[in-house]
C-alpha cells in the first residue's frame, strides 16, 4: 500500500472519531483551566513571599479600618466622600503622632534621655547650692591583658614597631662588624709571620692608579712618616733609599723609576691630593655637583612617587623581615651557663621596654604591699555665692607596721582672685633649695599663706568672670552630649547606693572620645562667654584691646574644628601612644533629683607598662559624713571663722625679691670697686715708669719735682 493511501486512511479514521474527540477535549479543557489558574496563583504567592523574605520584610494583612478609609473616587456620594476624607486625615494624624513618639525625645524621652534629664537637673541644683563633700580614693592594679584573653602573649603595635626598629639597628651593626672582621682575617692571612705579603713587594694588589695615589699620599705625609719611622721597622729607609714597603723619602716606589714618567707622577699626585681633600670635605665643587645630582634625582623621585614618595624610606619589607627574624630569635632557648649573656633578641631598646613592663608577680606585690594600704582622702566645702572652695587633701599610708600622712589645706577664692595653702608639706623641699629664704615653723604667724593674682591681671579679666564662664560651660557642654552616654543602672544590689540612701543612679561613660568632646565644647562655650563679657564693657575693652583681640582670634580658630574632632585626636593619641584612659561616673540621686553621692572609676595604663591602674573615688555629699570625718577639724582650723589670718604671700615674695635686688646691687658695687682699684694701680704703675723715663732722659731735679707734683694731683 502506498504512502498516500495510508495517509488518506488515517485522515478518514480521525474524521470518524472527530465528534467524540472534540467533546472529550472540551471537557478536558474546562477541567484543566482552573488547575492552571490555581498553579499560577500559587507560583505568584510563592514568589511574593520569597521576595519579602529576601528583603527582610514581613507581609501583614491591612487593617480593616485602613482599608475602609481608602477614598473611592468612583463614588459620587458626598457624605461618603467626606467620611472617607475624615478617615484619611485621622490616619495621617495617627501616623505623624507615631513617628513623633519614635523620634521626638523632648516630648517622649526614652530611658537614656530620662536618665540624662534627671542628672542634668541634679547637677544644676548641686552647683547652685552650698554643700560639703567627703571623698576617698583607692587604687588597684591588674595586668593590661588578661591571661585568658585571645590577646595574651601579643604586644601592642607601638611596642612591636619600636622593638622591630631596634632589632634592625642592632643586627645591622653586628653584621657590619662581622663583615669587617672577616675582611681583616682574610687580609691578615695573606701575610707571613714577618708581616710582609707572601706574594712579595714587587707584586702589588693595587691597580696602577691606586698605587700612584698611595705614593702621592706617602709623599704628602712624608714628614710625619719620617718622624715616626722608629716606631715601625718597615718605615726605616735602607741603604738603597727605600723602606720595607718599597717607597723612598719622596714617596715614589722603586718600580716607578722604570715604567713611569714625571708627568704621570704629577697627575697621580694631584689625583691623590684631590681624593684626600674630598674625604676631608674640602672639595666643595665635587660635593656641590654630587648634591645637585642628588637633588635632581630626588625631584624625579618626587614627581614619580607623588605624595607617597616618602613611604619608600620606611622600608616596609625590611621591617617585616626584621619582625619575623626577631620573633624567631625570641623562640630560641636562652643560654644558661655562659658568663657573658648575649643581648636579648629585641636588642637594647627591647630590654629597656622590658624594664618598664610589669610582670603579674610585680603587680600582685604592688597591690599587697602598697595599694591595699594607700588611700587619698579629702573633705571640701563649696560656697557658690562667695565663689569659694575650701578643701583639705590627705595622702595616707596605713600599714600594720608603719603609718604616714601628708595633709595639705587648700582654698580657692575667685571673688578675691586668691589661693590659700598650708606650705608645711613642701617646706622641707624649699629648705633644701633655699634655706636662707625658708622660715621656721615658730617664725610664721599663721600656718597658711595666701597668694593673689597681680592687679594688672585682675583689672583686665577678673577671676570671677572666668569662674562663671567655666561653670556655665561645663553644664552646657554636658547637656550637649549624646543621650546614649547616659544610662540608668539597677542599684538593687549596689552596696554604696544603700549606704547613701539613693533611689536611682545614672551612669555616664567618658572615654577618650567623650572627654575630648567635652574639652572642645567647654573651650568654645568659655570663649563665647568671655566675648559676651568683653562686648558688654566697651569702655573697658575698646577696639584693639589685647584681650578682645586674643578672644577674637581664639573664636576664629574655634570655627576651624568641631568638638568631636578633639575627641578623635585623643583617640588617635590613645591608639598610638603608650597609655589608654577612660572614666566611668555613677551619680546617685534621691527621689527629688538631689545629688547624694558620686562614684568615679578611672582606668590608666598601657601595654608598655604592662598593667592598668584603677582609681576608684567615692564622694559623699551628706553633712553627717562631713561632721565625723577626721580631717574636718583641720579644715575649720585653716579656713574657718576663727582661723588665723593667712600670711600675705605676695608681700613675702616682694621682700625676697627686694633682698635679692639689694644683694645683686652690692655685688655689682664690689665689681665696680675692684675695677676702679685695678685702674688706679695701673695708673700708678704707669706714673712710676714715666718718672723713671723722665729722670733717665732729663736728670734735672726740676723735671723730677714736676712729675711728682702731677702724680700727687691725680
Amino acid at each position: 500500500m502506498s504512502a498516500n493511501q495510508n495517509n488518506n486512511h488515517d485522515r478518514q479514521r480521525h474524521a470518524k472519531n472527530a465528534p467524540y474527540d472534540s467533546s472529550t477535549s472540551n471537557e478536558n479543557s474546562h477541567s484543566y483551566q482552573p488547575r492552571k489558574l490555581t498553579s499560577i496563583a500559587g507560583y505568584a504567592l510563592l514568589l511574593s513571599s520569597a521576595s519579602f523574605v529576601l528583603v527582610g520584610c514581613q507581609s501583614t494583612s491591612m487593617p480593616s479600618s485602613a482599608a475602609g478609609s481608602a477614598i473611592d473616587f468612583n463614588i459620587a456620594n458626598t457624605a461618603d466622600s467626606q467620611a472617607q476624607g475624615r478617615a484619611f486625615n485621622d490616619s495621617l494624624t495617627a501616623i505623624a503622632k507615631r513617628h513623633e513618639q519614635l523620634f521626638d525625645q523632648d516630648k517622649y524621652p526614652n530611658t537614656d534621655n530620662q536618665a540624662k534629664s534627671h542628672l542634668l537637673a541634679a547637677i544644676r541644683q548641686h552647683l547652685a547650692t552650698e554643700h560639703v563633700a567627703v571623698a576617698q580614693a583607692s587604687y588597684q592594679a591588674v595586668p593590661f591583658i588578661d591571661a585568658d584573653s585571645i590577646d595574651a602573649g601579643s604586644s601592642s603595635l607601638l611596642r612591636t614597631i619600636i622593638e622591630t626598629y631596634g632589632y634592625g639597628l642592632e643586627h645591622s651593626d653586628s653584621e657590619y662588624d662581622d663583615s669587617t672582621s672577616d675582611e681583616s682575617d682574610d687580609s691578615e692571612s695573606s701575610y707571613d709571620e714577618s708581616g710582609y705579603n707572601s706574594e712579595g713587594l714587587s707584586k702589588s694588589k693595587y691597580s696602577e692608579e691606586e698605587r700612584k695615589a698611595i705614593a702621592a699620599m706617602v709623599k704628602l705625609h712624608a714628614t710625619d712618616l719620617i718622624e715616626n719611622m722608629e716606631e715601625d721597622e718597615d718605615l726605616v729607609f735602607g741603604e738603597d733609599g727605600f723602606n720595607g714597603y718599597g717607597y723612598n723619602k719622596d714617596g715614589y716606589h722603586r718600580q716607578d723609576y722604570d715604567s713611569n714618567t714625571t708627568e704621570e707622577y704629577e697627575l697621580a699626585e694631584s689625583a691623590a691630593v684631590a681624593a684626600v681633600l674630598d674625604e676631608a670635605g674640602e672639595n666643595e665643587e665635587l660635593a656641590y655637583n654630587d648634591y645637585d645630582e642628588y637633588e635632581e634625582e630626588g625631584s624625579d623621585n618626587d614627581n614619580r612617587g607623588g605624595i607617597l614618595a616618602g613611604m619608600s624610606d620606611l622600608k616596609l619589607k625590611n621591617l617585616a623581615k626584621n619582625y619575623e627574624a626577631m620573633q624567631m630569635a625570641k623562640q630560641q632557648p636562652k643560654p644558661l651557663n655562659e658568663k657573658n649573656t648575649p643581648i636579648a633578641a629585641t636588642g637594647v631598646i627591647g630590654q629597656m621596654l622590658s624594664m618598664f613592663h610589669r610582670t603579674p608577680e610585680q603587680i600582685a606585690a604592688t597591690n599587697a604591699y602598697q595599694y591595699q594600704n594607700l588611700t587619698f582622702n579629702s573633705v571640701s566645702q563649696y560656697k557658690p555665692k562667695q565663689r569659694q572652695l575650701q578643701s583639705v587633701y590627705s595622702y595616707d599610708y596605713m600599714a600594720p607596721t608603719i603609718s604616714s600622712s601628708i595633709q595639705i589645706p587648700l582654698a580657692f577664692d575667685f571673688n578675691n582672685s586668691s589661693i590659700t595653702v598650708d606650705p608645711s608639706a613642701i617646706m622641707p623641699i624649699v629648705a633644701l633649695a633655699k634655706p636662707e629664704n625658708t622660715p621656721l615653723p615658730n617664725q610664721m604667724a599663721s600656718h597658711t599663706v595666701s597668694f593673689g593674682l597681680p592687679e594688672s591681671i585682675t583689672t583686665q579679666l577678673p577671676s570671677a568672670v572666668i569662674y562663671d564662664a567655666a561653670i556655665a560651660a561645663i553644664q552646657s557642654s554636658m547637656a550637649e552630649l549624646a543621650p546614649e552616654h547616659f544610662s540608668a543602672v539597677d542599684i538593687r544590689d549596689d552596696q554604696f547606693a544603700k549606704e547613701v540612701g539613693a533611689n536611682r543612679a545614672v551612669k555616664v561613660y567618658f572615654g577618650s572620645q567623650q572627654s575630648g568632646e567635652m574639652i572642645g565644647k567647654t573651650l568654645k562655650y568659655m570663649t563665647r562667654s568671655l566675648q559676651d563679657y568683653v562686648d558688654a564693657n566697651p569702655n573697658k575693652y575698646p577696639d584693639g584691646a589685647m584681650l578682645k583681640a586674643a578672644l577674637d582670634k581664639l573664636a576664629l580658630y574655634n570655627k576651624g574644628y568641631q568638638s568631636a574632632d578633639v575627641g578623635s585626636l585623643l583617640q588617635l593619641i590613645e591608639a598610638v601612644g603608650p597609655i589608654s584612659f577612660n572614666q566611668t561616673n555613677y551619680y546617685y540621686l534621691d527621689s527629688s533629683d538631689r545629688l547624694l553621692a558620686k562614684q568615679q572609676r578611672m582606668n590608666i595604663g598601657g601595654d608598655l607598662l604592662g598593667s592598668t591602674t584603677t582609681v576608684l573615688n567615692q564622694i559623699r555629699y551628706d553633712k553627717a559624713s562631713f561632721n565625723r570625718h577626721i580631717l574636718t577639724p583641720l579644715l575649720a582650723e585653716s579656713f574657718g571663722a576663727d582661723a588665723k589670718p593667712a600670711i600675705d604671700g605676695n608681700a613675702w615674695i616682694a621682700t625676697q625679691r627686694q633682698q635679692k635686688d639689694r644683694l645683686q646691687t652690692a655685688r655689682y658695687a664690689r665689681y665696680d670697686y675692684s675695677y676702679s682699684s685695678s685702674e688706679d694701680d695701673s695708673d700708678s704703675r704707669d706714673d712710676d715708669s714715666s718718672r723713671e723715663e723722665y729722670s733717665d732722659v732729663y736728670p734735672n731735679s726740676d723735671v723730677k719735682e714736676d712729675t711728682d707734683r702731677r702724680s700727687e694731683d691725680k
